[in-house]
């Protein structure tokens, strides 16, 4: 029986080497993600839907913060699904849902609502953002993601067309120290850009 991966703390920033990864498959690094999550507002008993969760990085650090939480992971490959799968498992979560489906026709046999929304990956990323937007709570948040000039571009729009307020847009570029033999360098890290915003109450 594999013991679970200790993390211990009430902060978020697990480091990537943490997880499992299959090669060519989006992780959120860890700068990025501790970003992410300081921009969802989890709540102790939310409702989390990480759309395109990719390794499953945001989900798992999600569902530790918040143990009473539910977080819903969608990924539509299945290969990428039992990579979530196991990384739950490594960290011995239960409060997380791994769910098979392309975004946005599988969100409406989602349940329960979400209170919160994390975008990390579909085609395109403006529909899904718009799609998705239907099923939030009111007074709920959602953040996304991207590398893409074009899909900040389709997200932003998205925002404005939904009516999203308190609206922001963060460009992440992270330098991280590496050594290369004798030599110690600041790689950089792809740029990412976070966009957040929220529902009305109404």
């Amino acid at each position: 029986m594999t013991t679970p991966f200790p993390w211990p703390y009430r902060t978020p920033g697990i480091p990537d080497s943490a997880f499992e990864r299959i090669p060519g498959i989006p992780m959120s690094p860890r700068e990025v993600r501790v970003l992410v999550l300081s921009q969802l507002r989890l709540g102790e008993d939310h409702c989390l839907w990480d759309i395109g969760a990719g390794t499953g990085t945001i989900a798992i650090e999600a569902a530790i913060l918040c143990p009473r939480a539910c977080v819903i992971a969608i990924e539509r490959d299945a290969e990428v699904v039992s990579l979530i799968e196991s990384n739950c498992q490594k960290f011995g979560l239960s409060n997380v849902q791994v769910i098979q489906g392309t975004a946005p026709e599988c969100l409406h046999q989602l349940s329960p609502p979400p209170d919160r929304l994390c975008i990390e990956g579909g085609h395109p990323l403006r529909q899904i953002l718009e799609a998705a937007w239907h099923y939030l709570k009111p007074n709920g948040r959602v953040v996304a993601t991207t590398n893409s000039l074009e899909d900040l571009y389709g997200l932003s729009a998205g925002l404005a067309a939904v009516g999203a307020h308190q609206v922001e847009v963060i460009q992440a570029a992270v330098n991280r120290l590496e050594s290369r033999g004798r030599t110690q360098l600041l790689l950089a890290l792809d740029p990412t850009f976070v966009l957040s915003g929220e529902k009305s109450s109404k």
